[in-house]
C-alpha cells in the first residue's frame, strides 16, 4: 500500500522484518514490540534507522521510556472501530515527546484522516483511493474542534472568547 506523508505519496523504504527473519546487515528496519524488547541493545547498536510496530492491543507506555530511539513508530487500526491508535498517537507526542515519524496502518480510512493528523500521526498507510488530493481536503475540511491537540490549539471555546 502507498504512504502517504506531508501531503505527498513518497515510497517505503523500511524494511518490515518479523520476529523469525534474521536482520539485513544495511537498512532501516521495522522490527515488533516484541523483537524490540527481546533484542533492544543489537537493534539500537546496528547502522541504519529503527523503527518499532505498535499493535492495538500494545500501549506505548511500553516504551515511553525509549522513544527517542526510534525514527518511525507505526500504530496500527485493526477496524474501523477501534481507536485505541488515537490515543496512542497523543501519548507519544503530547506525553512522551516522540517527534520522529508517526505512521497510521491497518484500517486507515479517509473519514478518519483528518482526526488521525490532529492527533500527531504525521504519515499514512491508506489505499490507491486516498490521493494526496483527497488526503489534503479531507485534512482541511474541519477548520475548528472541540479539543485542542498537539497539533493545533484554536478550538471552539477559544473562538467562542476572542
Amino acid at each position: 500500500m502507498p504512504i502517504i506523508k506531508k501531503g505527498e505519496w513518497v515510497s517505503d523504504e523500511w524494511i518490515s522484518v518479523d520476529d523469525e527473519t534474521d536482520l539485513p546487515v544495511e537498512g532501516d528496519v521495522l522490527v515488533s514490540l516484541t523483537r524490540y524488547q527481546e533484542n533492544a541493545a543489537a537493534l539500537t547498536a546496528r547502522a541504519g534507522k529503527l523503527g518499532v510496530r505498535l499493535e492495538a492491543s500494545e500501549p506505548p507506555e511500553a516504551i515511553a521510556d525509549v522513544v527517542g530511539s526510534f525514527d518511525l513508530i507505526t500504530v496500527d487500526f485493526p477496524a474501523f472501530k477501534d481507536g485505541r491508535g488515537y490515543s496512542y498517537a497523543r501519548l507519544l507526542r503530547e506525553r512522551f515527546g516522540y517527534t520522529g515519524e508517526l505512521r497510521a496502518v491497518g484500517n486507515v480510512l479517509r473519514d478518519q484522516l483528518s482526526l488521525m493528523w490532529r492527533c500527531g500521526f504525521d504519515a499514512f498507510h491508506v489505499n490507491q483511493s486516498i490521493t494526496p488530493e483527497v488526503f489534503a481536503e479531507s485534512i482541511g475540511e474541519l477548520s475548528i474542534a472541540y479539543q485542542p491537540t498537539g497539533v493545533t490549539k484554536d478550538t471552539v471555546m477559544n473562538a467562542r472568547h476572542k
